[in-house]
């Protein structure tokens, strides 16, 4: 924390997916794309043991997380929300504070240019390091996914995708660990 993020490390790090719930991904202009890389992004992360919280926004009139993303995250649970960063919602910090050793959070979900941004702002306030999987995050509209991108970028998130964070996370080859995830990613 504080300070530019170097890299990712396996037993500091935690995940958080926003959002991407059943009445909302078709709306998203890359949907099926973003619903591809999301949950290999997803099975990887259980594979290397990343805990990960899952958001739900209003689900009762957005429904609940996709069900294949939702097998993939290995948990039912979820962080019931009606503020459009997740930071506000007491629960949600308490996912995180569970896991304070882990100051890294590995972000991604729907939509970029609302809850995706305002959290990834609020974690950076808060002083930790964010990762933002740009192949795994959607808005309606291009554009505005691509100025949030950029303007996270600028207030410290460091952008990158599902496959070199799973690699990243990895960091050797050699192991059965290694030989899931290359499975995974092909």
């Amino acid at each position: 924390m504080n300070g530019i993020p170097k890299r990712m490390e396996r037993e500091k790090t935690q995940a958080v997916m926003i959002d991407m719930q059943e009445r909302l991904l078709p709306a998203m202009e890359r949907q099926t794309e973003v619903r591809e890389k999301t949950e290999m992004l997803l099975r990887g992360l259980q594979i290397l043991k990343i805990p990960v919280t899952v958001t739900q926004q209003y689900t009762r009139g957005l429904g609940p997380t996709a069900e294949t993303l939702r097998e993939a995250a290995g948990t039912n649970e979820y962080v019931e929300k009606l503020s459009f960063s997740c930071f506000p919602e007491p629960v949600f910090r308490e996912a995180l504070e569970v896991h304070s050793e882990r100051t890294s959070v590995i972000l991604f979900g729907v939509e970029t240019h609302v809850c995706v941004m305002q959290t990834a702002l609020d974690l950076l306030a808060a002083g930790y390091d964010v990762f933002l999987v740009c192949d795994c995050v959607d808005s309606r509209r291009g554009s505005d996914r691509e100025i949030a991108l950029r303007r996270m970028e600028a207030a410290g998130a460091v952008l990158t995708t599902a496959e070199s964070v799973l690699f990243e996370l990895l960091g050797r080859a050699g192991s059965d660990t290694f030989k899931r995830i290359s499975k995974l990613v092909k």
